[in-house]
Parts: structure tokens; C-alpha cells; sequence
């Protein structure tokens, strides 16, 4: 599903226009940026949670030369699916 999918799916869902769902989700993710840039977490129940995870320095191989490289320290988003939402893939 591409994001011209899930807009359809929202808006007729909910019962709004295209547009609606659009700024809707363009909310949502806007405030879940937000919250991961400030270092915070944001669990929805049943759903998952999104959370900020801080990577450490390592060393990596070039694939195609074989060379060592250091692949620097670095904060990630990270998505942790809830139990009503495994459940529903199961």
C-alpha cells in the first residue's frame, strides 16, 4: 500500500474527503517527528510504539572492496509493534 492507498482507505473509512485524511495524516506524522526529534517516545496501545534508539560506533566492511570502514555513532527511529497489532497479522 503506497501512501495514495492509505489516503484513499482513510477517507473512506472515516467517512471525510481525500484532502481531510491528507492533513490528517500529515498531522500525525508531523507529531511523531516531533516527539522522536525531542528524544521522546510515542506509544499508541495496541498499535506500537515509536522510540528514538542511539546506535553505537562500529567498524564495517566496503562490500565491494573489502576495505575496513568506521561507521560512525548515530540515532534511529525504531517502530515496536503492539499486541493487537501482531495479532491482527498472525
Amino acid at each position: 500500500m503506497n501512501k495514495e492507498q492509505l489516503l484513499e482507505a482513510m477517507s473512506s473509512k472515516a467517512g471525510i474527503s481525500k484532502k481531510a485524511a491528507g492533513d490528517a495524516l500529515a498531522a500525525f506524522i508531523d507529531a511523531i517527528e516531533g516527539a522522536l526529534k525531542q528524544g521522546n517516545s510515542v506509544a499508541l496501545t495496541g498499535f506500537g510504539t515509536f522510540q528514538v534508539s542511539n546506535r553505537k560506533a562500529r567498524q564495517g566492511v566496503n562490500p565491494s572492496t573489502g576495505a575496513k570502514i568506521n561507521i560512525p555513532a548515530m540515532t534511529v527511529p525504531k517502530f515496536k509493534p503492539g499486541k493487537s497489532l501482531k495479532d491482527a497479522v498472525r
